[in-house]
């Protein structure tokens, strides 16, 4: 054995793409972007960046429209919670909008344009 892990965890290399700056996404709130051809819901929330598929699947409201709290944000149609982090349902946990990995490059916000592998 070389020590090496059976199941690598470390996402492939992705493409990623300016959508914001520092400052303009407000603590505790999300904006949307478009990215690679889909809305991305963007949020920041206790400092970190997180970003999941802006469409709600109930309805196909606008995530980043809704109220945030707790690394949770509730659609602002009919309440379906989401997970900020991972995208999870959390009334449902076995479906899921697509997340994405994000990270900041001096003071751009960067996403993934492509959904970290579930």
């Amino acid at each position: 054995m070389t020590g090496q892990p059976l199941f690598d965890s470390t996402p492939p290399d992705l493409e990623y793409v300016g959508v914001a700056e520092i400052g303009d996404i407000p603590e505790g709130q999300g904006r949307a972007f478009a990215v690679a051809g889909r809305m991305i819901a963007v949020f920041l929330a206790d400092g970190e960046y997180f970003a999941i598929d802006d469409f709600c699947p109930h309805q196909g409201a606008s995530l980043a429209e809704g109220y945030v709290e707790n690394h949770c944000v509730a659609c602002p149609w009919h309440h379906w919670r989401f997970s900020v982090e991972d995208g999870r349902w959390l009334d449902s946990p076995r479906i899921k909008v697509d997340s994405f990995a994000v990270r900041v490059v001096g003071q751009t916000i960067q996403v993934s344009t492509t959904p970290v592998p579930r």
